[in-house]
C-alpha cells in the first residue's frame, strides 16, 4: 500500500506541468513556423520594405515583369518540423492559438503554486553573487566537466530557468499580443514601446529560438548529469523510486510524439473537423478578448509606407476591366438584403458623402503589414441611409474578384463591426484614387481585423440575420476554403 502512494507521488504539481508544458510548448513551436511560412521574412520596420528584411528563409526575389502577391512569397515548410506543413496556415493558426490559452493556464497555475509554497526561491536569485559564480559554472561546461551539483540548481541552471519563466514567457505573450490588429488598433502606443508591429513579430521569433536553445541544453543536462535522479526529481518531486520515474518520463514523451503525429495527420485528413472543434475553445476567448476593441489609430503622414505590399490578383472578369476603361464610371455598389431602403450607389455618389480619412496599420494574415492613409465613406452611414431591418446582424461583402472560376469572393462582419468609426468604404489610398491592385474602385477597410476580412474590389453588400447558410457557412472565403477562423482580430 505504501508502494502505491509513493508510485502515485508523480502527480507532483511539478512533474504534471513540466508534460503540459511540453506537449503544448512543442505544438506552439511548429504552428508558429506554419505561421512564418506564409511570409518567411522578418523585419524591424512596419512598412516590410522590399530588401529591408534582417532574416528571410526563402530564396524568392520578387520579379520586375509581372505581378507579385504577398501569396507568392510563401514556402511550404515540411511537416516535419511546421504543423501541419505545406502551406496550411488556417490550420497553424488554430492549433497556436489553441495551445496557446493552456500553455497561458499551465503557466498562471504553476507560477501562482510557486509562490503559494515558497517554492520561487528556487528559481530567483537573492543575491548579485549569482553571476560571478554563474561565469564560473559556464567556464567549467566550457572544459566539458560538469559543476558541483546546486540547491537544487547551480548557478547556470537557475538564471536560465528563471529567464524563461519571468522574462522570455511573459515576453512570448506581449509580443503576441501586439501583432493582434485589435490590440494594436486600440493601443497603439503599446506597440510602438515594443517598436512596432514587425519588431514585435521579430522579437516573438528570437523568444521561440531561445525557448528551443533552452530545452535542447535543458534537455542534454537532464540526461548526461544523472538521467534516473533527475526523472525522479521531475517527476516524483523528490529522489525516490527512479525506474518508474523513468519510465513515466520515457512514456510521456511518447505520448506528447503521438500526439503530434495525429495533430499533423487530422489537420491534413480533416480540416474542417479541426477547425470547428479546436475553434469550440478559441472562437469565444478570442470574441471576448478581442471583439469589442475599437481602433485609436492616428499615424502620422510621415509613418506611411514607401510601398504597400499588394496582396490578390485583380478581377478578370470583361464587366471590370470595363469599368477600368471609364474610371469606373458605371460601377454601382449594391446595397440589399434586410434593409428597409436598398441602394445603389455610384462611385459619384459616395465621394458626395461625408468623407472619413485616418492613417493606420495594415495587418495581413501572412504576417506582413504596412501604414497607409485611407479616405472614404463610414459603413454606419451607408447604413444609416439603407436603414437595416431589425432582423439583420451581419453585413457580407462580395467582391468583382472570383476567388476561382464562379466563386466570388466575400466575407462577414457583423453589426458591431460595422459600426466602429474607423470601418470605412475607402475610395483612395495615400491621397490619390485607389488603384486597381489595391482594391478600386473601393475596399473594405475594418481596422481590428486581420486584412484578409477587408474585401478589395467591392461589388455589393448584403445584410443578412445569419452567415452560415452562405457558402460553406463559416463567415467568409477564408474561413470556407482556407480554414481561418471566423474572428480575426488576431
Amino acid at each position: 500500500m505504501r508502494f502505491f502512494a509513493q508510485a502515485f507521488g508523480f502527480f507532483n504539481w511539478v512533474g504534471i506541468s513540466h508534460f503540459i508544458n511540453l506537449l503544448f510548448i512543442s505544438l506552439l513551436m511548429r504552428s508558429g513556423l506554419e505561421i512564418l511560412s506564409a511570409h518567411p521574412r522578418l523585419y524591424w520596420n512596419d512598412g516590410c520594405d522590399a530588401g529591408s528584411e534582417w532574416l528571410k528563409f526563402t530564396r524568392k526575389v520578387m520579379p520586375t515583369d509581372r505581378l507579385w502577391t504577398a501569396a507568392d512569397e510563401q514556402e511550404p515548410f515540411s511537416s516535419w518540423l511546421a504543423l501541419p506543413g505545406h502551406m496550411n496556415l488556417g490550420m497553424g493558426r488554430h492549433w497556436h492559438f489553441f495551445s496557446i490559452i493552456f500553455w497561458i493556464l499551465n503557466g498562471v497555475i504553476y507560477v501562482f503554486l510557486l509562490f503559494a509554497i515558497g517554492g520561487w526561491r528556487r528559481l530567483i536569485p537573492t543575491s548579485l553573487s549569482i553571476f560571478p559564480a554563474a561565469i564560473h559554472t559556464v567556464w567549467i561546461y566550457a572544459h566539458l566537466h560538469l559543476p558541483p551539483p546546486g540547491h537544487p540548481y547551480n548557478p547556470v541552471q537557475q538564471l536560465a530557468y528563471a529567464g524563461i519563466v519571468f522574462v522570455i514567457a511573459p515576453l512570448m505573450i506581449a509580443t503576441g499580443a501586439a501583432m493582434s490588429p485589435a490590440i494594436a488598433a486600440r493601443f497603439p502606443r503599446y506597440v510602438r514601446m515594443l517598436g512596432g508591429r514587425q519588431s514585435a513579430r521579430s522579437i516573438h521569433f528570437l523568444g521561440l529560438v531561445a525557448i528551443c536553445l533552452f530545452t535542447i541544453v535543458h534537455v542534454t543536462l537532464v540526461v548526461i548529469e544523472d538521467f534516473p535522479a533527475n526523472m525522479s526529481y521531475i517527476i516524483h518531486g523528490r529522489h525516490a523510486l527512479e525506474g518508474l520515474s523513468v519510465a513515466i518520463g520515457i512514456g510521456g514523451l511518447v505520448v506528447v510524439a503521438i500526439l503530434h503525429v495525429w495533430a499533423t495527420q487530422v489537420s491534413i485528413r480533416d480540416p474542417r473537423w479541426v477547425q470547428r472543434t479546436l475553434g469550440i475553445a478559441i472562437e469565444p476567448v478570442r470574441r471576448s478578448l478581442l471583439h469589442r476593441l475599437r481602433s485609436r489609430q492616428a499615424y502620422p503622414r510621415s509613418a506611411i509606407s514607401a510601398y504597400f505590399i499588394i496582396n490578390g490578383r485583380p478581377p478578370e472578369s470583361a464587366e471590370y476591366q470595363r469599368m477600368t476603361q471609364t474610371n469606373f464610371e458605371n460601377w454601382r455598389l449594391e446595397v440589399g438584403g434586410l434593409v428597409e431602403n436598398p441602394l445603389r450607389l455610384s462611385l459619384g455618389e459616395l465621394r458626395a458623402m461625408r468623407s472619413c480619412s485616418q492613417i493606420t496599420l495594415h495587418h495581413c494574415i501572412q504576417g506582413w503589414s504596412g501604414v497607409a492613409q485611407w479616405t472614404g465613406v463610414a459603413v454606419t452611414d451607408i447604413l444609416a441611409r439603407s436603414r437595416p431591418l431589425a432582423n439583420a446582424r451581419y453585413l457580407v461583402f462580395r467582391s468583382w474578384q472570383e476567388a476561382e472560376p464562379a466563386v466570388t469572393y466575400y466575407e462577414v462582419i457583423d453589426l458591431a463591426l460595422a459600426s466602429h468609426a474607423q470601418t470605412i468604404l475607402a475610395y483612395e489610398m495615400n491621397g490619390a484614387p485607389l488603384q486597381v491592385a489595391h482594391g478600386a474602385p473601393c475596399r473594405l477597410r475594418v481596422e481590428t481585423q486581420l486584412g484578409f476580412k477587408m474585401v478589395k474590389w467591392v461589388r455589393s453588400i448584403e445584410l443578412v440575420e445569419d452567415y452560415r447558410q452562405l457558402g460553406a457557412g463559416q463567415g467568409g472565403y477564408r474561413e470556407d476554403v482556407q480554414f481561418y477562423g471566423p474572428e480575426a482580430g488576431i
